[in-house]
């Protein structure tokens, strides 16, 4: 069976409706179908191995530089190269995406995924080790645009905000379980686990529909023929792009990395238990996480956003206090319940806002015919975001624990400006609304 007489046949959710200007997609409130729960189901796997990717290095620090023989400077490569593989993977994901559709875009990515954790689970040497996280990372540059803009193409917009949020959940979820695993298991067997999100995924492909909206793309090549790079500076975009990258920019060097990657080490610096801590950021990263499905589309995305980034810097400046304080040794017995308070409220702005609602936006901001090239931007922009943040931290970490945490608070602090200013509201609007509106 094709793709087309499946989609037809289930109707996903979009009515097509021919005009005398052409063809297009018309947002619904079309029933949430079984193939379109297993569609996002399948795609959503992508976006769990990227969360286990993101979150392998936490746990399995200390047993990957005592097994493997490692130096803090090589376990920080290593940590970063995962973003190093995902700009290569964000380099190709919007214009492979054009090309090979969604599902194609995602059975590239699966195999990247598929390859890299069997290469980590089986290192013996610093190389292998160093080349699979980097295979990890092409597939997570991938899956980071295309899952996110796949579900904002299928999905009715009556609950668009909820389902891309559940990616959002997915994504923290799939940290929360890497972190409460890799306490209890060895990160060889981490690893090999981790593989069992990708053999869901490549078995579900075989069985999802194309997006809609990409067919009709290639249905109607000439006339929605894609505008070259340097479109992506035409006036007409400039807020698209504008917001896109402000928001990827924001996310990224707020400390995201930071945070996931380096939970452990936070938690041993401040002296709370590291064991305890990791199980009660990732259980209350799961349920803020759930909060998050639920208010997504009952509020406006600007106001969701706002609250966000002003926890994201409460979050950062209570963490940053927290160091001070025991640098000074001023309230030390402090710290550790301190340090915890700023890493959950760093965590619930992400999960609430901060960490799925920026990719929705850039999904539901950007036209056709830019969103190969735009998408290839902002997705190259946030991971070279993310490596700076990957790699710097454990450095920064040693010059001033509180430092690092201030600069975080900073960056915050701006991106709460930058929100409240530059950010349109799209909630309940169909895509061809947000984009006409946006680039008028």
């Amino acid at each position: 069976m094709g793709d087309k007489p499946l989609l037809q046949k289930v109707s996903i959710q979009k009515d097509i409706e021919s005009s005398d200007k052409g063809v297009r997609v018309n947002d619904g409130d079309g029933p949430v179908t079984l193939i379109l729960l297993f569609t996002t189901f399948t795609a959503l796997c992508g976006t769990f191995s990227y969360g286990t990717a993101a979150g392998f290095t936490s746990p399995a620090q200390t047993g990957i530089m005592a097994g493997l023989n490692l130096s803090l400077a090589e376990f920080s490569f290593f940590g970063s190269v995962l973003t190093i593989g995902g700009l290569v993977g964000a380099a190709m994901s919007g214009k492979l995406a054009d090309i090979l559709g969604r599902r194609g875009a995602l059975w590239v990515s699966n195999s990247f995924c598929m390859a890299g954790w069997l290469m980590i689970a089986f290192s013996q040497e610093t190389w292998s080790l160093d080349i699979g996280r980097l295979f990890l990372g092409v597939a997570a540059g991938l899956a980071s645009y295309v899952v996110p803009v796949y579900i904002v193409e299928i999905a009715p917009k009556k609950v668009r905000g909820a389902f891309s949020a559940i990616n959002s959940l997915v994504m923290c979820g799939s940290v929360a379980v890497t972190f409460l695993v890799g306490s209890v298991i060895s990160w060889q067997k981490l690893a090999l686990i981790s593989t069992v999100p990708c053999v869901l995924e490549f078995v579900g492909l075989f069985f999802i529909p194309e997006s809609p909206r990409w067919l009709i793309y290639m249905e109607n090549l000439q006339e929605f023929k894609e505008d070259g790079f340097f479109e992506l500076f035409n006036p007409r975009y400039s807020r698209v792009i504008t917001v896109g990258i402000g928001l990827l920019v924001l996310q990224q060097l707020g400390g995201l990395s930071g945070y996931t990657f380096y939970l452990s080490s936070i938690f041993k610096r401040s002296g709370f238990p590291n064991n305890v801590g990791v199980m009660v950021a990732s259980v209350v990263q799961s349920v803020s996480s759930v909060i998050g499905i639920i208010i997504v589309d009952k509020f406006r995305r600007r106001s969701l956003l706002t609250v966000a980034t002003v926890m994201m810097c409460l979050g950062s400046l209570i963490t940053g206090l927290a160091f001070l304080f025991q640098s000074y040794d001023l309230l030390e017995s402090y710290t550790p319940i301190s340090t915890l308070m700023g890493v959950l409220v760093f965590q619930i702005s992400i999960t609430i806002g901060i960490g799925g609602i920026p990719w929705v936006m850039v999904s539901e901001m950007t036209p056709i015919n830019i969103k190969g090239s735009a998408g290839t931007l902002c997705n190259l922009t946030s991971w070279s975001s993310n490596w700076f943040v990957a790699y710097t931290f454990n450095f920064l970490f040693q010059w001033s624990s509180s430092g690092v945490f201030f600069i975080y608070t900073i960056i915050s602090g701006v991106g709460i400006l930058f929100v409240t200013k530059m950010v349109p509201e799209t909630r309940g609007r169909s895509l061809e609304e947000i984009q006409a509106s946006i680039t008028r």
